[in-house]
């Protein structure tokens, strides 16, 4: 897990509790969709916790926009509608939007990210430059 969120600041914020477990639940999957049965029976090991818990949660987060579904005989195949770094980047994107001076929230940003994480952002601004600097004619 990242330094940077080490501190008790959460693995997925932008959900409740019990949607954030879920969600990373469901990122976890090596399937491409899910049911609410098999998130139910995985959660039920660890906590009590009720079906329809799952269920409403689980629809919650399809009508947030967070999960989409289809009809699978009498229940619903669920999958994420963000890959768990997209929706990372647009928090981060959000935090950016709201925190204050882009140009302080970044510094204070990449003040305390670890040094593997620091390359990871130069490679990423390397590609991404690379990508929009046009050709020589």
């Amino acid at each position: 897990m990242s330094s940077f969120f080490d501190e008790g600041v959460g693995i997925v914020r932008g959900f409740g509790d019990l949607e954030a477990v879920i969600m990373d639940r469901i990122w976890d999957r090596d399937a491409e969709t899910t049911t609410v049965r098999e998130i139910f029976d995985e959660l039920a090991v660890e906590r009590g916790i009720a079906y329809t818990t799952v269920m409403s949660t689980m629809d919650n987060l399809h009508r947030k926009g967070w999960l989409a579904r289809e009809r699978a005989g009498k229940a619903y195949r669920y999958w994420p509608t963000l890959t768990r770094e997209e929706h990372s980047a647009r928090l981060m994107l959000e935090a950016l939007g709201s925190g204050g001076r882009s140009d302080l929230v970044l510094s204070h940003f990449v003040d305390r990210i670890s040094e593997e994480e620091s390359a990871g952002l130069r490679a990423a601004l390397r590609r991404l430059t690379s990508r929009k600097t046009p050709e020589a004619p």
